[in-house]
């Protein structure tokens, strides 16, 4: 449960929520994800969605998961690890 509901402490508890799910996907399993189904917001999370290395952002495998399928373009983090082989 969460005590604080400052921006800062609210994203890194859902990060934390997030990131514990994520650990439960699989290739096999990612496609059929129930992250597809969320509302999409307009604008990615930083925390949640991506993070910034070297000034750029990487998408983390929530974010690919709420897309619902890969884009082939080879990401760090991505579900979908099958499809990019094809």
């Amino acid at each position: 449960m969460i005590d604080c509901l400052y921006s800062s402490c609210f994203t890194m508890f859902c990060s934390t929520k997030i990131n514990e799910y994520v650990a439960t996907v699989t290739a096999e399993t990612a496609i059929n994800s129930s992250a597809r189904d969320l509302p999409k917001t307009k604008q990615p999370i930083e925390g949640i969605d991506y993070y910034i290395e070297d000034g750029n952002y990487v998408f983390k495998a929530w974010f690919h998961l709420k897309r619902g399928h890969c884009c082939t373009n080879g990401c760090r983090h991505c579900p979908y690890k099958t499809q990019q082989l094809q």
